[in-house]
């Protein structure tokens, strides 16, 4: 019984030197001040050092931590880019595992936008068509001698101001596509690096 006592006790003497070495007032602080100078005080660190980093030691003179100097604002800004870009490729890793699977993902991109495009070009002929017939039919009523009906003068507003935001469409769809391919450009640049050789 008194073997185990003893060892229990031995085993705890590493913990109790710790404990006694940490006590309030046996801890020296060790900081840089304005000057320069290295600066040794058992009161703790003055709040305007404390950004610099600072050490504490134990009453032999051991570092028992270290603090160190917070980040400045351009190592802030870079681990945030460099967490952001991380995320970032994560991401493309996780949206395509191989090159064939981005190009595979290009064209169905692109075959989507194309596929709106031709839509809204073939809607725009329509109007056009339509505009034509009723350009057609207003000089037929000029050349009869009568006047052009409202109704005539209402859809042929009607056909131009759809026929604009049709064209309108379009220069955003082929802008969409001149994006949309170079973005796939730039994940394939990515995803080629992140994969290596």
């Amino acid at each position: 019984m008194r073997r185990i006592g003893l060892a229990v006790l031995l085993s705890l003497l590493p913990v109790l030197a710790n404990a006694s070495a940490a006590a309030p007032g046996m801890l020296l602080y060790r900081y840089v001040d304005s000057r320069g100078v290295t600066v040794l005080d058992r009161q703790g660190v003055p709040p305007e050092y404390v950004a610099k980093g600072y050490q504490v030691l134990n009453q032999n003179g051991r570092v028992v931590q270290t603090v160190p100097p917070a980040p400045t604002a351009e190592e802030i800004r870079l681990k945030q880019q460099a967490d952001a870009q991380a995320a970032a490729n994560a991401q493309l890793l996780d949206a395509y595992p191989s090159v064939a699977e981005l190009d595979k993902g290009r064209a169905r991109k692109l075959s989507e936008i194309d596929t709106l495009i031709a839509v809204t070009k073939a809607n725009v002929q329509t109007l056009q068509a339509q505009q034509v017939s009723m350009q057609g039919q207003a000089a037929a009523q000029e050349r009869a001698g009568q006047e052009v009906s409202q109704s005539l003068l209402d859809q042929l507003r009607d056909v131009r101001t759809q026929t604009t935001g049709l064209q309108d469409k379009l220069a955003k769809l082929e802008r969409s596509r001149v994006e949309a391919d170079a973005e796939f450009a730039h994940k394939r640049e990515a995803l080629v690096q992140l994969l290596g050789p």
